[in-house]
């Protein structure tokens, strides 16, 4: 089974290249998750054979949204956090904008795993969203996983819009402190893995020079001078049956590339 992540940055925009369909045609992903759609899905028509697709778009449009799109119907899709959360976490900013309402969190349940697809909220150039993210986006997303944890197990994917250690983005040094990579958000994203969730691309590969987001300015990607943010996590239950875990960096069509699983038999 290959699952697959992929922050479109638009899914218009790599309909309109050419880039999405080719992609699924040379990949074939099992199952699909995307961030960053910027669209209802009665805005576009994606004729995907064999695909059930689930959506969850923001309340703004043009903004945010997340998307899977599954082989297997699910045995049940959830959008968002369960309503109690909202008593226990305050997803709010400073400027009332809710990021409950925007379509951040897809979860579809199949017979054996979860499989969960989030946006996390960016911590903004100012670190505006740093208190909303550190305080209760991120404990709440740990918060829910590990809920679901309770029933089955779990793969969670997508954009988690931080680098973990100083080897997951090419200049550390400079962008200590900076959006993406301050103490606070990587003590979230550690806080995934006390918790005894697997970040499966380092099971097999380690060091540096492997990225899944560059900057469209100055040639970063011909580069490689980029930051690895987008993972699949799995619950430590899954980790055997993980088989591959990649980043394909060769697919073009966003500023971000799809990374994925193959899951062997569970």
């Amino acid at each position: 089974m290959k699952l697959y992540s992929w922050n479109v940055n638009g899914i218009r925009a790599v309909l309109k290249k050419g880039t999405f369909q080719s992609f699924l045609k040379d990949h074939q992903p099992d199952i699909l998750c995307l961030q960053e759609t910027k669209a209802e899905r009665g805005q576009i028509e994606i004729d995907l054979p064999g695909y059930h697709e689930y959506w969850n778009s923001a309340v703004k449009k043009g903004y945010s949204g997340t998307a899977i799109f599954a082989k297997t119907e699910p045995l049940a899709v959830i959008n968002g956090f369960p309503k109690e959360f909202a008593r226990r976490f305050k997803f709010a900013d400073e400027l009332q904008r809710d990021s409950a309402e925007e379509g951040r969190v897809i979860t579809a349940e199949f017979e054996k795993f979860f499989v969960v697809t989030v946006y996390t909220p960016n911590a903004k150039d100012d670190l505006s969203r740093l208190p909303l993210r550190h305080k209760h986006w991120d404990p709440a997303f740990l918060a829910y996983c590990q809920q679901l944890e309770k029933k089955k197990p779990v793969i969670f994917c997508g954009d988690l819009n931080v680098a973990h250690t100083e080897l997951d983005l090419a200049n550390p040094k400079p962008n200590r402190g900076k959006k993406g990579f301050t103490v606070e958000e990587r003590e979230g994203f550690q806080n995934f893995i006390d918790a005894g969730f697997v970040d499966t691309f380092r099971i097999f590969t380690q060091g540096n020079g492997h990225y899944s987001w560059w900057s469209v300015f100055s040639g970063a990607r011909a580069r490689n001078v980029g930051w690895r943010i987008d993972y699949v996590l799995v619950s430590a239950a899954l980790k055997k049956s993980v088989k591959a875990a990649e980043i394909h960096a060769d697919v073009m069509g966003s500023d971000h590339c799809p990374v994925s699983i193959t899951l062997g038999k569970l």
